[in-house]
């Protein structure tokens, strides 16, 4: 069970900070849910206290934990389908499992790819997508602003290529 003021990820979505509790009544059903801020993009995220398991909700990372994911974003691209639906599915898979380093593992393929050939238009969004994830993370994180992130990003994902 999370707490106020908590910071946490929900997968597909991002990182956030949880601001309230609140009992609401959604299709006439009464749950307790978390009022998840994500400040990366100002979004405001609803998420049923009773399935934060399901649905992959975790803590975000600690600084100690960054050393990993800076090796992640900088190891050897991983072997992918040459198809891009294919490829596509693995990396919303990927994705879906909320594991920080799948999601780094999603950006630093697909951004370099993009490099070499043009993604298509399913696969800009996801990497958008996914870059948005891991950037509401390492934000709340290093408490840095999204450009120096970005950049901190780049920097490692573009070094081996």
């Amino acid at each position: 069970m999370f707490s106020v003021g908590d910071k946490i990820v929900y997968p597909m979505h991002g990182a956030g900070v949880i601001e309230a509790i609140e009992e609401k009544i959604v299709l006439g059903e009464s749950r307790r849910y978390y009022i998840l801020h994500i400040p990366f993009g100002d979004m405001k995220v609803m998420i049923p206290c009773d399935s934060t398991d399901s649905v992959g909700v975790r803590s975000i990372i600690t600084e100690e934990q960054l050393p990993s994911i800076e090796k992640a974003l900088t190891d050897d691209s991983t072997e992918m389908s040459g198809n891009w639906n294919r490829r596509y599915r693995d990396n919303m898979d990927k994705l879906k499992t909320g594991d920080p380093r799948d999601v780094c593992e999603v950006v630093r393929n697909l951004m370099r790819i993009d490099r070499v050939k043009k993604l298509s238009t399913g696969e800009k969004k996801m990497l958008s997508n996914a870059k948005q994830i891991l950037l509401s993370e390492l934000i709340l994180v290093c408490d840095k602003d999204s450009e120096e992130i970005t950049e901190f990003i780049e920097s490692l994902v573009l070094r081996n290529i």
